[in-house]
């Protein structure tokens, strides 16, 4: 795997190592030593699978807090989504600020996604699959989000939003 911290400490994109022959490719998606060889956390308790029917969904943006602070690993399986992650980290450089990244079927791309950070995506295409690895269980008294079009992080989102949950929708802007 090849790993690529981003402009935002703690989180990298990870691009497979591929074995291409006659049959197509091998590559591994998960190593622990080659996590703990870039001072990632390997433990993993949950994986997840979002399914969405039409492009235009928008998932985000969700974290959980102590004592379920989580990690993600996230990676498009099927069609494509413009991905996007934001420092919530109050001791750090880059804190609000945000990192976004197209993940997809086509270039199986992951993201990894540390503790204390939020997460949501734009689906680009129909039909498209998450796959999310995380460090922690789904604790609902730790979940938070904060609203998608939140002036505190500006996020671009590169096409128009056509189906939101309520949920999402309801979300307050970020206080932190």
């Amino acid at each position: 795997m090849n790993f690529r911290e981003t402009t935002l400490k703690g989180a990298f994109t990870i691009d497979l190592d591929r074995v291409t022959d006659e049959r197509g490719f091998f590559a591994r998606s998960w190593c622990v030593k080659e996590f703990e060889a870039h001072g990632l956390e390997t433990k993993l308790v949950q994986c997840n699978v979002s399914f969405n029917k039409l492009r235009g969904t928008l998932r985000g943006m969700h974290y959980q807090v102590a004592p379920a602070a989580e990690v993600k690993v996230v990676r498009c399986t099927q069609g494509a989504i413009h991905d996007v992650i934001a420092d919530l980290r109050p001791e750090s450089p880059t804190y609000k600020q945000t990192f976004s990244v197209l993940l997809s079927a086509d270039n199986r791309r992951m993201l990894y996604v540390p503790q204390c950070f939020a997460h949501g995506f734009l689906t680009l295409t129909d039909d498209a699959e998450v796959f999310y690895q995380m460090s922690e269980y789904y604790v609902p008294e730790c979940a938070r989000g904060f609203r998608w079009d939140d002036a505190n992080f500006g996020i671009s989102w590169p096409d128009q939003i056509q189906v939101i949950s309520e949920k999402d929708r309801g979300y307050p802007g970020f206080v932190g």
